[in-house]
Parts: structure tokens; C-alpha cells; sequence
């Protein structure tokens, strides 16, 4: 049996003559750039997560740059974020010239950790990013006090998270600013790259966008120096079907993530992910972990089992991030992490009975 990590095809199957006829009209009108359809995509995807604002972006790193540079991060500023997480999370502090600084995670969810973070700041901080990983969001109710006495902003990376709640609180609502990813194989994923900004404040919306339209609010009019980063007319067509979709996927990967903890609940070995109280997970990723990963990883490729590492290096420990200077032994929760943690498939068409063989090949691998 075959078992892909992520099946698109499936996910396309369903969307097909939707966004055939969606395609068709921007051609007809050649409506390339912004449009009615990416207004459309914006006006659903703020009404989906419940924030006022929603600003359609090139890629969730332009997210995150957009969103920092939106609420005053600026060059040689700090902003406090997770080793644990995609280095795009980094390169977006680092592409405007600040400095990332990290901190370690909580061990039994990998999400940024509060107390790391409290620590962390200084008198030069201008932000901290909470990293909703994996499909679970971080613990912003303990950075809020925080990060109001320091006068500091609460910027989220939302990128594995597109339906997932806290205490009932949408994920890209929960800080003044949240930047989010819609790369293919996200929960909601575009047919290339796309991302977005989505907010509450008026005036962050309205910066956002600004930079994001080379500082521009009117044509040949430049305010500030911003960047070209557009949601593509096309990649909004696309989103809108797979929006109307979206929480009967979610619901699916939660299912799957339940067979999930039934099918290796009684293997030995194998640590199963655990869900922070309070969180209503989407699934993004379910993660394991296990020892001499790389062994078994190679084990499920040789069964056919689509498998992946997320993330297999903490950003410290990155070339990329050599000049912070922070060896191993620097994030200790992360690092252990790193060399354990196993990506199983999980999609919304993922079959109990590719479960049941996925579960089976792993537990005759740790075994």
C-alpha cells in the first residue's frame, strides 16, 4: 500500500469544475491583478477566522514581514520567537533588519514557551511571534500581560492554523496582527504560493497594505518604501473553493487524528502528540516521536509511507543563523525534539485503513 504524506489531487478532485469556471471568468475579463475575486477571498477569509481585516499577500513570509513591519519593528530592533519552527519565521524579522531572538519550547506541545519569552525581552524588543505549530495555537492569554507591560506587540504566525481555536478564539485573532501561509499543502493551501494579514486594528490593515503596494496609495503616489506582494487573481479563485471546504476538511483531519491516537496508543515507543487544554486543534502535522527516527523514517519510505520532519534542525543550529551564536545546548527542548519528532500522513482523504497500515509498519519499526 501506498499512503501519500499529503494528497493534493484528492483535495483538487473536489474543486475542479469550480475553479475551472472561477479561472475562466478572471481570463474572460482579464482581471489579472486584485479584482473582485481577491476581494471576495479577503472579505471570507476575515468573516472565516472572525477578524475585521484581511490582507491578501504574495507568501506567508511577506506575511510576517508585512505584519512586523506594520506594528514598528524596525532595523536593529529584537523580536523574540521559537527556535522550534520553519526558518521563514526568522527571515521575516531578518529581512527588515532586526535580530531574531530565541527561545526554547514547552516540551509536551513544542509552542513557544511563556516563560522563555518573559525572560527574553529587553528594552530593545519590539515583538514576540508565538508559532501556532503543527495546527495547535501557542499560549498567547500568557504573553498578553506580558508583552503589554513591555508596550510590545503580539505578532502570530498563523500558517499551520487556518480554523484552529483557543478558548474559542480564532487563531489569527488572538494578537493585534497575525500573518498566515496558504502554501499548497497548508490546511488551506493555494495552487502556488499565497499568504495573508489578518487584524482587528484599522490602521495595521491599512499600513499592511500600504507596503505591501510598494508603499503606494495611489498610483505613482509613494508614501513610504514598501514591497510588491499581491494575492494572485487566480490563487484567490482557488482559495475561495477550498475555503467553503475548509471546516468538513478540518473536521476530517481531527477524525484522522483520533484513529491516530486509538491506532498507537498501546505501542511502545512511540510518543503521540498531545493536545494543549484549551486548544481546538486542526491537524496540520501529527507529529511523533520517536527514537533513532531516521531509521524508522527510512523504514515507512521502504513501505511506501509518505513521512516528513518537521523540523529536523532548530533555527539556531542552521548555517542560515551561525552569527547568532548559539551552539547546541542553547535550546535543549528543541534540539531533543529535533532528532525524534516523525510526521505521519494526515490529509482529510486519508483512509482508516491506510491508517491501520501506517500504524502497523510503524509499530513493527519501533518495536
Amino acid at each position: 500500500m501506498n499512503v501519500a504524506f499529503v494528497d493534493l489531487k484528492a483535495q483538487h478532485a473536489e474543486i475542479a469544475d469550480e475553479v475551472r469556471a472561477g479561472i475562466e471568468d478572471v481570463f474572460a475579463r482579464t482581471a489579472f491583478i486584485g479584482g473582485p475575486e481577491v476581494t471576495a477571498f479577503e472579505d471570507e477569509y476575515a468573516g472565516y477566522v472572525g477578524a475585521r481585516h484581511c490582507i491578501g499577500v504574495a507568501n506567508g513570509t511577506d506575511a510576517l514581514e508585512l505584519a512586523l513591519r506594520a506594528v514598528g519593528v524596525t532595523p536593529g530592533g529584537e523580536v523574540v520567537l521559537p527556535a522550534n519552527t520553519f526558518i521563514a519565521t526568522a527571515e521575516a524579522v531578518s529581512r527588515i533588519g532586526a535580530a531574531p531572538v530565541l527561545v526554547d519550547v514547552d516540551d509536551d506541545h513544542l509552542l513557544i514557551d511563556a516563560a522563555a519569552v518573559e525572560q527574553a525581552i529587553t528594552s530593545r524588543t519590539q515583538a514576540v511571534v508565538p508559532v501556532h505549530l503543527f495546527g495547535q495555537t501557542a499560549v498567547v492569554e500568557l504573553l498578553e500581560p506580558l508583552c503589554a507591560a513591555a508596550g510590545i506587540s503580539i505578532v502570530e504566525d498563523a500558517a499551520q492554523s487556518q480554523g484552529a481555536r483557543r478558548h474559542g478564539r480564532a487563531a489569527g485573532t488572538l494578537g493585534l496582527v497575525a500573518g498566515t501561509s496558504f502554501y499548497p499543502g497548508k490546511n488551506l493551501g493555494a495552487a502556488g504560493d499565497a499568504g495573508a494579514v489578518t487584524t482587528d486594528d484599522a490602521g495595521v490593515a491599512d499600513r499592511v497594505r500600504l507596503l505591501g503596494a510598494h508603499g503606494s496609495p495611489t498610483k505613482y503616489v509613494h508614501d513610504v518604501i514598501g514591497v510588491n506582494s499581491r494575492l494572485d487573481t487566480v490563487q484567490a479563485v482557488y482559495l475561495r473553493a477550498k475555503l467553503s471546504r475548509l471546516e468538513k476538511w478540518n473536521q476530517l483531519r481531527r477524525e484522522a487524528a483520533a484513529r491516530y491516537d486509538e491506532l498507537l496508543s498501546g505501542i511502545p515507543g512511540v510518543r503521540t502528540p498531545r493536545v494543549l487544554p484549551g486548544n481546538e486543534p486542526v491537524w496540520h502535522l501529527y507529529v511523533v516521536r520517536v527514537a533513532e527516527r531516521d531509521r524508522v523514517l527510512a523504514g515507512l519510505t521502504a513501505a511506501g509511507i509518505g513521512a516528513g520532519i518537521h523540523y529536523p534542525t532548530p533555527v539556531h543550529l542552521t548555517d542560515a543563523y551561525a552569527g547568532l551564536e548559539q551552539g547546541p545546548g542553547s535550546f535543549p527542548v528543541s534540539e531533543r525534539a529535533a532528532g525524534q519528532v516523525l510526521s505521519l500522513p494526515m490529509h482529510p482523504h486519508l483512509t482508516s485503513e491506510q491508517q491501520e497500515y501506517v500504524a502497523a509498519t510503524l509499530g513493527s519499526l519501533v518495536g
